[in-house]
């Protein structure tokens, strides 16, 4: 978990941060469509307790004397001018590193969190290997500019408590990218922000697009400020080439071996001596006709955030550009808004975030553990009404208890547990906790499917069909490893469950 706010937040509550990225501050990129006011708003309606704001070193670096209302002419933008001082007309004639701190005071006025990420040196649109801005060294990156650029930054919202932490640099890449370079800079980095700012949480980020930190496991950071060092990793379906994993192997075995890779490559941090906590400050899918990959995706990464406890933030809030890649008025189909800027693009993918929302874990806590019964795929949790099971949405869940495999799964407080009636049959309560319908195992190596033994020693796993009822049923279980169903195409989407721990 990480530990969000300033020294005194740091030291006294944790906080769960739920975040969305707004790319681009530097100048020109997203459209501002509504009063920045208006749009805080509708991000704090939608959930959030936190923007990722996103900026580039040459603002602050080369351009802090520049007006935004020039910034817009130089690239030939001037006819939206006036579109801008329609909704912002406070921001047209202040210079660019004055209109952020302005959209921040509008941000941390309606009590939502800002983390400031430097994304880019060069403004532009990120990422790729030969951008000119993925590396130390790189025809865009300059080390030392860069270096001046976070302390001036740091520097500037040391005032400001609800600015909580500073990104040192967005998805570090390309050919010149190597292990020793990254040591020298980062800790130079995160160096240059503490002394500016010593308030903030400073996010780091590993190589290979911001994907690999597995160096760490040999050669820990050593600085003395390690208890305000946050890692960062971003994931997509389309992450390091997977799409075609999420597309051409069974479910449980693509989520495993993502999951698994995640836990190599960044997820150990979160244990031993040298533990740290893991901010997802990436992840998303395209809102317009969601694919197969990122439906499959998002089932897996969701369940995995929830299970983990792990801060995060979405790409993205904004539903267009002003231009982008040279492209006027371009959808941002990753975008939570739509083209307008004026409602949620998607209310489904919306509604699967309402349980990784909401803090289910607190440290601090003196309350019993127990379990949520998750159903990533749709965002629904599952709760108990009499005798019978319903999934619902994820702001009201029952609190389950499971000791592990072969045990019952108990309704807290109660002496009632899950029932299976058998295939095709809805499950209900039953205060039998000894029969074998009420001994229920995680079955696959992906841990997302819950199932019962029938007599005939076959397994039935929880189900769900949300275009049917709210209720839960029992069917044969899908694309199950002992089946050796290596081939296996079918989408189990509908068994997908998690037991998430909670005790908040």
């Amino acid at each position: 978990m990480t530990e969000c706010g300033s020294t005194d937040l740091v030291q006294q509550e944790e906080v769960e941060i739920v975040t969305i990225t707004s790319f681009h501050f530097s100048i020109r990129g997203k459209k501002i469509q509504k009063p920045v006011g208006e749009i805080v708003r509708h991000i704090k309606e939608m959930g959030f307790n936190c923007v990722r704001l996103t900026w580039a070193t040459h603002m602050v670096t080369r351009q802090a004397d520049l007006r935004v209302g020039e910034s817009f002419r130089r690239v030939g933008l001037g006819n939206v001018v006036e579109g801008v001082v329609k909704n912002n007309p406070g921001l047209v004639n202040l210079t660019v590193v004055d209109a952020q701190r302005a959209v921040i005071g509008e941000i941390v006025k309606v009590g939502l969190m800002v983390v400031l990420d430097n994304h880019v040196s060069r403004a532009g649109w990120c990422c790729s290997d030969g951008d000119g801005n993925g590396f130390f060294g790189d025809k865009d990156f300059d080390a030392d500019e860069w270096l001046r650029g976070l302390g001036v930054v740091a520097k500037r919202y040391r005032d400001v408590p609800m600015v909580v932490a500073m990104s040192l640099r967005n998805e570090l890449r390309g050919p010149l990218q190597n292990v020793t370079a990254w040591y020298h800079y980062i800790e130079k980095g995160a160096k240059t922000i503490n002394k500016a700012n010593p308030n903030l949480l400073i996010i780091i980020s590993g190589l290979h697009y911001a994907l690999n930190l597995s160096f760490l496991k040999q050669k820990p950071l050593k600085l003395k400020f390690k208890n305000k060092l946050v890692y960062e990793i971003h994931r997509y379906s389309s992450t390091a080439g997977q799409k075609k994993l999420w597309l051409n192997q069974p479910f449980t075995k693509a989520c495993e071996e993502i999951t698994q890779g995640i836990n190599r490559e960044a997820g150990f941090l979160l244990e031993g001596e040298n533990d740290a906590p893991i901010f997802v400050s990436e992840f998303g899918i395209k809102q317009v006709e969601v694919g197969r990959a990122d439906n499959l995706f998002l089932g897996c990464f969701l369940g995995y955030l929830a299970e983990m406890d792990l801060d995060w933030s979405v790409w993205a809030l904004q539903g267009s550009y002003y231009v982008r890649n040279g492209v006027r008025g371009l959808d941002e189909t990753y975008g939570m808004l739509n083209y307008n800027w004026s409602s949620v693009r998607n209310p489904d993918f919306h509604q699967k975030l309402q349980l990784i929302q909401q803090k289910i874990q607190d440290p601090n806590s003196r309350g019993p553990p127990y379990n949520i019964l998750y159903h990533p795929s749709s965002g629904h949790c599952l709760g108990a009404y009499k005798s019978e099971v319903h999934a619902s949405d994820c702001r009201s869940f029952s609190k389950w208890n499971y000791n592990g495999n072969g045990n019952p799964i108990r309704l807290m407080g109660t002496k009632l547990c899950l029932s299976a009636g058998g295939n095709g049959i809805p499950v209900t309560l039953s205060q039998d906790c000894t029969s074998r319908h009420t001994q229920w195992e995680l079955v696959s190596n992906s841990k997302f499917q819950m199932a019962n033994k029938g007599q005939d020693g076959k397994y039935l796993c929880l189900e769900w069909d949300p275009n049917r009822s709210s209720r839960v049923f029992t069917r044969k279980c899908a694309c199950l490893d002992e089946d050796n169903s290596v081939n296996c195409q079918e989408s189990p989407q509908n068994q997908w469950f998690k037991l998430v721990s909670a005790n908040a």
